[in-house]
């Protein structure tokens, strides 16, 4: 399946030069085409996380856990937050969805705890970076918002820009950098690899998808469908919009074989972990 980066079984030569595979950069989106609608999703993210928080949700059924196993630099990941993900905002959706967002990805960890990350370093960087941000920020509205608008520059390929997102959103970049400088961060990433590591059945590529504890293998463009289809409360208007699927309809193909992609992984050790030097 040419559409998702498939996780690796074993440690590739470290290499300080981030590898750009052509498969993937061409289907990087054009800033001048993602630049207003990212912006927009920033938006209402923001006003459906804080119209939902005055309705009380004492006496609703259990929400459903949405769990996005990812990369930084992998750009469907990056796709699938900036198109996808958002639409359960737009719908209104979130209301019954506790969201969660685990980004390690396809990394590998070796017997020393070094981490080695499909994209290069600057995705050990990302990846790490998102970590502290949802640490920092447990808030959804601030941790997806600021996560959001760094994806959207990775799909501008401006990602060595993410730094700009603590302006444009007014927010502090302390907290992060803390957590990153701290080592905080690298924790949090050992933890996320344990996370991805226990997953049942494995992970098999990013992006990976569980709703309810079920992943969604290579269905998990209708998320929306499994999260209606498994709330026991009054579905919101939205899932009458959606396709409800049979049993049987969402059992994916698995037949297939998934090999490497040749991607470059390199290391990002805890003594040697790149410094965030802040530019705001």
């Amino acid at each position: 399946m040419n559409h998702l980066v498939p996780a690796r079984h074993k440690p590739i030569r470290p290499s300080l030069v981030i590898h750009r595979s052509s498969r993937h950069s061409s289907n990087l989106v054009p800033s001048s085409a993602m630049a207003a609608p990212a912006r927009f999703v920033v938006f209402l993210v923001v006003c459906f996380i804080a119209s939902s928080s005055v309705v009380s949700a004492s006496d609703s059924p259990p929400k459903i856990p949405l769990a996005l196993y990812y990369e930084t630099l992998c750009p469907y990941c990056s796709k699938f937050i900036v198109n996808q993900l958002p639409n359960i905002f737009r719908d209104g959706l979130i209301s019954i969805v506790d969201l969660e967002l685990v980004p390690y990805g396809n990394a590998f960890l070796d017997s020393n705890n070094t981490i080695s990350c499909q994209h290069g370093p600057d995705e050990c960087l990302l990846n790490t970076v998102e970590a502290c941000a949802i640490s920092a920020w447990p808030d959804l509205e601030k941790h997806f918002g600021f996560i959001l608008c760094v994806e959207s520059l990775i799909l501008e390929n401006k990602h060595l820009e993410w730094e700009s997102c603590f302006s444009k959103l007014g927010i502090d970049s302390h907290a992060v950098k803390e957590c990153y400088d701290s080592g905080h961060g690298k924790e949090l990433e050992l933890q996320y690899a344990a996370k991805t590591g226990s997953l049942r059945p494995p992970h098999k590529y990013v992006p990976w998808v569980v709703v309810n504890g079920a992943p969604l293998f290579e269905d998990y463009m209708n998320f929306e469908s499994y999260i209606c289809r498994a709330y026991s409360g009054e579905p919101p208007e939205a899932c009458s919009k959606l396709p409800l699927k049979k049993d049987q309809d969402m059992k994916a193909d698995h037949s297939h074989v998934l090999h490497a992609d040749g991607m470059v992984s390199s290391s990002a050790t805890n003594n040697n972990q790149k410094k965030i030097k802040m530019v705001i």
